[in-house]
């Protein structure tokens, strides 16, 4: 629980507390009226604390026909006519409703890790050849450093020596590393993998790709307006026509058939006020929506406020990343070509030099083969960042890589345009074959977008720091409407920021992501949907809503769950205003009393309750 929800708890169990004590010591001894009105005063005071904040804040905005607006003058009425038990009692009663609200929320917030932090712990200086580990945050424009294998890059630089490849991940989202080499820009917070290599710092640590990700996060969130909530809008409405009714319940029938009865007429109009209050309704739709969300979180899906239930209802453009997202983010042998030797034969000399290695191409090979390699006949290995590798393979030097190793070796070989990632094999230096190596797309992919398109109506986008040749067949084989490729954060933001432009009111955009570079477009879209189990803790924190298993059809689980919340929402909204219309005609005739009032709005709650109850248990 945080500390400000704290606070509120304290402050409305204090209220209560003299609430209660003050009704009992009223209905046990005679107390003077300015004693009783103090007392109930106190109580209406502290209890209604959080409702004056709120009406103050709407009142800065210049939003005057709010909820909060009609429990203060309605409690405040029933004070005015000497109804003290009554107007405090429903002042207790609508902050009850804030309270759930702000309990799910808090809850759902507590559920979700810390943001990640990605920076690096140290950077290793080179001044006159010596070697130096500083703070990152001391590094300037000029600075020589070196960055070893396993180490993240402590800001953004240009290589001056060495070759090596690097994980890119944490900026792009892709899994397959970089090569880089003398030239080449390097972003901090990605790592370095094979070799060892040095730089020069061409930007500030405040500067670096890392911190400009984090910043883009805080300011997306600044940016995203809170989505209206149903009450609001409910408001807006019903706020001006009660006040309108009670005016018209105080002076109409005064000056026509009940001529000059103004103390009559003033007292029921000010019940009717106090009738009026939406405490029912304000309880209800908080109900119906931790309902929802508790559905949810027993289906895997973190739902952070009711807000983005009703927001995903509504969405109409779906925006995604690819890899890790719509594809398995795991590579696998998709074709083998091979001249003058089988295919089997192709796959095993390539399995073989490239068993040493943990890089995930290597890795794809070596699953693809399914047999146990035998290192003994492999030896005088050979890699070379940004080429590939070279062995003796029993007792042939063989070459395992791409183009530009087969162009460095002089081999002559066929120019491969097919999608993927291309690797050459060569043995004794005459061209072998070659093997295409593809992440595949994942196996519910193609029915979430189905359901989008035929239930959502939906426009399907991708968003990727993947080359063209590696995002745009998987675009087409899953009939996206629109695919953006080789894209850095700012400019996925950009994207977003297009497409939230040509919005309506009416219409919701929805971003899917699992990393770090993901998170600035999360945190901006209407609803951020992150891939939780294998996602960035800085995605997880950055989203709005959680998928635990990391699977696309849970999606689809939270569009169901939140149209049905929305249905139940809906259900008590009716219900509850059907009492309400009951008992307002007939308090206005005087057969109604406030008390009875107040217990056939506890009778709404009531049913309110349990119909939450059984959203909560809804299994899609």
């Amino acid at each position: 629980m945080t500390k400000q929800l704290g606070r509120r708890c304290i402050i409305y169990l204090a209220g209560s507390i003299v609430y209660i004590l003050a009704v009992i010591t009223s209905a046990r001894y005679t107390l003077d009226a300015e004693v009783k009105f103090v007392w109930f005063l106190a109580a209406y005071l502290i209890v209604g604390f959080e409702a004056f904040r709120r009406l103050q804040e709407s009142l800065m905005q210049k939003k005057f026909m709010t909820e909060y607006t009609l429990i203060i003058l309605a409690t405040a009425g029933a004070l005015g006519i000497e109804r003290y038990a009554e107007g405090v009692f429903v002042m207790l009663l609508f902050n009850m409703g804030m309270l759930f609200e702000a309990f799910s929320t808090d809850n759902t917030k507590r559920s979700i890790q810390d943001l990640i932090n990605i920076r690096p712990e140290y950077a290793t200086r080179l001044v006159r050849g010596k070697e130096f580990k500083v703070d990152p945050s001391s590094l300037r424009p000029g600075h020589a450093i070196i960055i070893k294998p396993g180490e993240r890059i402590p800001a953004d630089a240009i290589v001056t020596y060495g070759i090596s490849d690097i994980d890119t991940k944490a900026l792009t989202g892709e899994a397959l590393p970089r090569s880089v080499g003398s030239g080449d820009k390097i972003y901090s917070g990605c790592i370095n993998l094979s070799a060892a290599v040095e730089a020069m710092v061409i930007g500030a640590y405040e500067d670096s790709a890392v911190t400009r990700i984090m910043k883009m996060v805080e300011e997306a969130q600044d940016q995203k307006a809170d989505s209206e909530t149903f009450i609001s809008r409910f408001s807006k409405i019903y706020t001006p026509a009660i006040l309108l009714c009670a005016l018209a319940i105080m002076i109409y029938p005064s000056l026509s058939f009940s001529y000059g009865n103004w103390d009559t007429w003033i007292y029921r109009g000010l019940i009717f006020l106090v009738i009026a209050c939406p405490c029912g309704l304000v309880l209800s739709i908080p109900l119906a929506f931790l309902g929802g969300i508790a559905s949810a979180a027993r289906q895997g899906i973190v739902v952070k406020g009711r807000n983005y239930l009703e927001d995903l209802s509504k969405a109409d453009t779906f925006i995604f990343d690819k890899t890790g997202t719509l594809t398995e983010g795991v590579f696998r042998v998709t074709d083998i070509r091979a001249f003058n030797m089988t295919r089997e034969e192709l796959l095993e000399i390539a399995a073989h030099v490239e068993c040493y290695s943990n890089h995930p191409i290597a890795q794809s090979l070596l699953k693809e083969y399914r047999r146990q390699v035998d290192k003994k006949k492999v030896y005088r290995m050979r890699e070379m960042p940004g080429y590939g590798v070279s062995a003796i393979f029993e007792g042939k030097r063989v070459f395992v890589g791409n183009k530009k190793l087969m162009e460095w070796q002089n081999i002559a070989c066929t120019d491969v345009r097919q999608a993927g990632t291309i690797l050459y094999v060569a043995v004794e230096k005459i061209y072998a074959g070659y093997i295409v190596i593809e992440d595949s797309v994942k196996e519910d992919t193609k029915d979430t977008f189905k359901y989008l398109k035929d239930k959502c109506n939906a426009v399907l986008v991708m968003l990727t720091g993947d080359t063209e040749k590696g995002s745009i067949p998987i675009a087409k084989e899953l009939e996206m409407d629109y695919a953006y490729v080789n894209l850095m954060p700012e400019d996925k933001l950009e994207h977003v920021e297009d497409f939230l432009s040509i919005q309506d009111r009416t219409e919701r955009l929805v971003c899917v992501g699992d990393g770090i570079n993901d998170a600035p477009v999360l945190a901006r879209a209407d609803v951020g949907i992150a891939m939780g189990a294998l996602g960035s803790a800085a995605a997880i924190e950055a989203a709005d809503i959680i998928l635990l298993e990391d699977e696309l059809p849970g999606i689809i689980d939270a569009i169901k769950i939140s149209k049905e919340t929305l249905k139940v929402v809906n259900q008590n909204v009716v219900f509850a205003l059907f009492i309400k219309l009951v008992v307002l005609a007939l308090a206005v005739i005087g057969f109604f009393s406030m008390w009875e009032a107040i217990l056939a709005e506890l009778g709404v709650m009531l049913v309110a309750f349990l119909n939450s109850a059984w959203v909560a248990k809804y299994t899609v």
